[in-house]
């Protein structure tokens, strides 16, 4: 029993020591620890993402330090381009104000056996220090910022194009504000971002937007202008008058006032006018004979009305218009194919003393005829012409005479067909050069009297001669014949023609034996 007591005793002394003993260290753990964490950073701890765990205040900055020295600025565009700033290439550094000491002191170093297995993310007032010098030299240096690279922003403009006016968008370009991109820039810096997309603000920007009311207004004034479209029709072809021509017509000054160019609108009729006008114009002639003549003169052919037509074709596109239509005629002719004078009209051969009236292509009447005296200078006006009008009976008065016929029909001022009844049945061969009319075309009054209910009014009249002859008649003057002679004009021609080969002969040097004229008109002496 006493043995059994004293072995409970021993062990119960053991027992009381190891725990003494546990406890001891336990106490001295804490304490160490405790003390230990009065100048070191809990285990798990990072400040400003930096692991200063079981550091020092002092080791803690170098390795912040140490972090903020490694700084890289990754910066980008509005084109998603990258461009980089290095911390050391603008003197980035980080600067210490006690808030690593504070950190320390806050935690509470006794109290770590709670604090220690948990992570702790800390943050400081960090003084971050750098060169603005610098910074703003690097700033500068980026290709964005070159001014070949930067392009400025453009204005939505209403501009001419291939396709005529049209509202072209505004170009926001890339030109940086240096200005604002560097007080961005250094704020980042400051705050220690390490990436940053540049903005809208950024940039400068056009004043002037697609959207803008004035333009849409005007370019939907332009576009209305544009959906006209006015189709001529002259026969085997077509002119069109629509954007492509219309643009041209229309100017647009820096501050977008709309123009219409009347002028332009003037000219393009002209255009027509000169394309398709037939009036006086030389044509080749199919005789009756089955052989060609050239014959031109004459007040026959389409003339279109360039005033009418100009202030119609204004109006139509101003107002929008679609349509086809013929030009506005002055005058026209019977057809407006390449052969105007069509299938119906009277044919008079001069030289051969003949006449003929084809009706839709065929022969009806011929005849031959007594046309102008030509040795007195009366001869008959020749040209394309038409009938003016038709007159039974008619009195014929001129200077020095006064005949009354039962049938006439004017064609050429006052030259026309009529009966003549003086000439007894006489008529063609070669009485005409001699014994001729004072210009009108004498037929058998039988034969005149079936021209004048066969042939319309407008009927055209082709009258030629086979040979040149000069026309000097004030009839054939007026009436434009194709071989009239202004004596006057022609003198006044010959005179001028003669003078200028005075003038040339003076200034040509004299040349003597064993010389020539060279290319620049010197005399030099001959090869």
């Amino acid at each position: 029993m006493v043995r059994r007591k004293r072995r409970a005793g021993i062990l119960r002394r053991s027992l009381l020591l190891a725990l003494g003993v546990v406890l001891f260290l336990i106490i001295v753990i804490y304490v160490f620890f405790g003390i230990y964490f009065r100048s070191h950073f809990f285990f798990q701890t990072s400040i400003e993402d930096v692991d200063v765990g079981g550091k020092t205040v002092e080791a803690a900055v170098d390795a912040l330090r140490s972090e903020v020295r490694d700084y890289l600025l990754t910066l980008y565009d509005r084109d998603g381009n990258k461009y980089q700033i290095v911390g050391a290439d603008i003197a980035y550094d980080y600067n210490p104000v006690g808030e690593e000491e504070k950190l320390i002191r806050d935690q509470k170093s006794f109290l770590w056996p709670g604090k220690i297995a948990k992570q702790k993310k800390l943050s400081v007032d960090k003084s971050i220090s750098y060169d603005e010098e610098m910074l703003r030299d690097e700033v500068m240096s980026l290709e964005c910022m070159q001014e070949d690279y930067m392009k400025k922003p453009k204005d939505a403009a209403i501009e001419m194009t291939e396709d005529g006016y049209e509202l072209v968008p505004e170009e926001q370009g890339n030109y940086l504000i240096a200005d604002k991109v560097l007080a961005r820039i250094k704020a980042v810096v400051e705050a220690g971002e390490t990436e940053y997309t540049f903005t809208d603000d950024l940039y400068e920007k056009p004043e002037v937007t697609a959207d803008d009311e004035l333009l849409t207004e005007r370019i939907g004034k332009i576009q209305s202008f544009f959906g006209a479209e006015i189709t001529y029709d002259m026969g085997e072809d077509k002119e069109v008058v629509d954007q492509s021509v219309i643009s041209s017509w229309i100017t647009v000054d820096e501050d977008y006032n709309i123009s219409f160019d009347e002028d332009k609108v003037a000219a393009y009729v002209q255009s027509l006018a000169s394309k398709y006008n037939t009036y006086g114009d030389e044509r080749e002639f199919l005789t009756a004979k089955g052989d060609t003549v050239t014959i031109g003169g004459g007040d026959y052919g389409w003339v279109i009305d360039k005033e009418a037509e100009r202030e119609q074709l204004i109006a139509e596109v101003k107002a929008g218009e679609v349509k086809t239509r013929e030009p506005v005629y002055s005058q026209t002719a019977v057809s407006r194919n390449k052969n105007d004078i069509g299938n119906t009209y009277i044919e008079i051969d001069y030289t051969n003393q003949h006449l003929w009236y084809f009706e839709d292509g065929v022969m009806k009447i011929d005849t031959d005829i007594v046309s102008g005296n030509i040795s007195r200078g009366n001869g008959s006006p020749d040209g394309v012409f038409k009938i003016v009008y038709k007159k039974s009976p008619a009195v014929l008065k001129g200077e020095d005479y006064e005949s009354d016929v039962t049938y006439f029909m004017p064609f050429a001022y006052n030259v026309g067909i009529h009966d003549a009844s003086w000439r007894n049945g006489r008529f063609g061969g070669s009485i005409y050069k001699t014994s001729g009319s004072h210009g009108c075309i004498n037929a058998p009054e039988s034969v005149v009297e079936k021209l004048y209910e066969a042939v319309k009014v407008d009927t055209p009249v082709v009258a030629y001669y086979r040979e040149e002859v000069k026309l000097t008649a004030e009839n054939t003057k007026i009436s434009n014949a194709y071989s009239y002679y202004d004596e006057k004009k022609e003198k006044e021609r010959e005179e001028a023609e003669r003078k200028k080969a005075q003038e040339q002969a003076a200034k040509t040097p004299a040349v003597g034996e064993g010389q020539r004229i060279a290319e620049d008109g010197s005399v030099e002496p001959a090869p």
